[in-house]
């Protein structure tokens, strides 16, 4: 896979890095909101030394960059959205960011816009007059601002970090620092303005003095209100603006012929032009996880592309990241990032309610069919061997019989699959780009395990232990292979008629009183010369066709290849 930059990488970049600012700016404005519990001097100083970097030039400036990216970061977003379905969290918060301009605009113009334009100089006593007596309903409207902020930054930050590990560990003071914060705020917000009021009512000169301190004047007043007017009426309108544009492009795009998503469900969805498949299964209400709402950060909504993938364009910079990250094959897209103009055919990898811990899981193992070599191995006799020590001298026993197992597996590429109690299965060719090389590997690997359990035996005939005997099982055919299981505990196994092929050779090896049967695919696959062997036939529960094997006293030499 190969990436450029794009504009959708810049874009996701800058809609962080303009909300981490003017997060940074809002935290500390609450802080200083705190210290209103100890009274308006003492916030008055606080918020001098804390927003002191905000009010000098680059601060102010880098403020009013954040705020005016993220702003029509998220108009563009409206209008690129092909589908206004979508989880509730993202409803929320796209609901709340969009009502921001319309309760904060009276402040921010009241404060700073008026301190540079009007030569106003506002304070805490001359904005807690404003907002306790002057107009009340704009005191409520500031702490209604207030909650919706917070609540606005909080859940993008958690959908932001809640894909990381290690925010798993400081998920709960997170969330208490998350509520304290503004439930002190607003407490010292209270708590000032009753004292400003007391102040009104004990002192008769109080309101001209604070007015005349921050040169609050009747012209400056009426432009504050004009302003306020306009942003206000500039705000709906381009947020309507971006509403109509995207239903325009809509009805537009719905007058072609679009391509179509057929789905692994089996039902067949038009493509609007420019949506991505997550959009598109979210139009037409089929379920698709997305954890972190189609941002490329979580590789929840990863699918199987099986038809088509050669008229996507490669993935650009995110996703290309977030594909790496989980070591995904070439297959492996995020729904979120592409956006089909042909036809197109998908298999969702993860369950519609997956968890951000699901997106952790390594790609490129979702379960494909493909050639592999299983083996299976049993230890005879184990029961007997239970029957005959104590439990901890069998659980010893175990554990070195599984060591020599292991150290077989390892020596000869194997893949240790699953744990049987007294046996184990492991899988072959599993990376391999030619998967014959698989099924030699298997029979060098048998070989490995014999070897290791005669070294096993000298030590037991030295503690006059009877010799442990095991039965090995080898077939190679397709299978489905991937990783399995639940979320945190998943393994890479193969399941299928292979399988249950390779465990009826292992148990053949009873019969024929052999240490290895081998079928004659995997055999030839090996090119494993079986010398005069005789080539058997056995019945398999569930297929028609019987399995063709072969009963070996010991191990050929593999030929080399060329």
């Amino acid at each position: 896979m190969t990436a450029t930059w794009d504009m959708e990488s810049i874009r996701a970049r800058l809609r962080l890095g303009s909300g981490l600012v003017m997060l940074a700016f809002v935290t500390m404005h609450l802080l200083s909101h705190v210290t209103l519990l100890i009274s308006p001097e003492w916030a008055d100083a606080t918020i001098t030394t804390l927003m002191e970097p905000w009010r000098t030039l680059p601060g102010t400036v880098l403020l009013a960059a954040a705020f005016l990216v993220h702003y029509l970061n998220a108009l563009w977003s409206i209008y690129t959205r092909r589908s206004l379905r979508m989880p509730h969290w993202e409803l929320w918060q796209l609901v709340l960011g969009l009502a921001i301009p319309l309760l904060l605009t009276l402040h921010v113009v009241g404060t700073r816009v008026a301190e540079l334009t009007v030569d106003t100089h506002p304070f805490y006593s001359s904005t807690l007059l404003a907002l306790w007596y002057a107009a009340p309903w704009a005191g409520v409207m500031q702490s209604v601002a207030l909650i919706v902020v917070w609540v606005h930054a909080c859940i993008g930050v958690h959908f932001w970090l809640r894909t990381r590990y290690w925010y798993r560990d400081w998920v709960v003071p997170l969330r208490v620092f998350a509520v304290l914060l503004p439930t002190l705020a607003l407490a010292g917000f209270v708590a000032a303005g009753n004292h400003t009021l007391r102040e009104v009512a004990d002192n008769p000169d109080y309101i001209k003095d604070v007015s005349a301190t921050a040169n609050i004047t009747a012209p400056g007043v009426a432009f504050v209100r004009q302003t306020v007017r306009i942003a206000i009426a500039t705000h709906i309108a381009l947020v309507g603006l971006a509403f109509g544009a995207r239903a325009a492009r809509g009805w537009l795009y719905r007058r072609r012929e679009p391509p179509i998503l057929s789905h692994a469900n089996g039902r067949r969805l038009a493509i609007l032009a420019g949506s991505t498949v997550l959009e598109t299964l979210r139009d037409n209400g089929v379920p698709h996880a997305s954890v972190c709402g189609g941002r490329a950060r979580c590789t929840t909504c990863r699918v199987l592309v099986t038809h088509g993938i050669e008229s996507l364009p490669p993935p650009q910079a995110q996703e290309l990241e977030a594909l790496t990250r989980i070591k995904a094959n070439d297959t492996t897209r995020l729904a979120c990032q592409i956006r089909p103009t042909e036809d197109i055919a998908v298999m969702p990898l993860f369950a519609a309610d997956a968890g951000a811990l699901d997106g952790s899981v390594r790609g490129g193992l979702e379960g494909s069919e493909r050639p592999i070599t299983v083996v299976f191995v049993d230890l005879r006799g184990s029961t007997t061997i239970g029957e005959a020590r104590l439990p901890y001298d069998v659980l010893y026993l175990l554990n070195q019989f599984f060591h020599e197992m292991t150290k077989a597996l390892v020596a000869t590429n194997g893949h240790y699959s699953q744990f049987t109690g007294d046996g184990l299965m492991a899988l072959y060719g599993l990376h391999e780009s030619d998967p014959r090389k698989g099924a030699r590997d298997a029979l060098r690997g048998a070989r490995e395990m014999l070897a290791g359990l005669e070294r096993l035996n000298l030590q037991l005939q030295a503690e006059n232990s009877p010799p442990l005997k095991i039965g090995i099982g080898i077939h190679h055919s397709e299978a489905i292979v991937g990783a399995m299981g639940p979320p945190k505990s998943q393994i890479i196994t193969a399941i299928g008629d292979t399988v249950n092929t390779c465990a009826r050779l292992e148990s053949l090896t009873k019969e024929f009183n052999v240490p290895v049967v081998v079928s004659r695919q995997a055999a030839e696959a090996a090119g494993v010369d079986v010398g005069t062997c005789t080539l058997n036939e056995v019945p398999v529960k569930g297929r028609v066709a019987k399995v063709e094997f072969y009963a070996l006293a010991s191990v050929p030499e593999l030929a080399e290849r060329t």
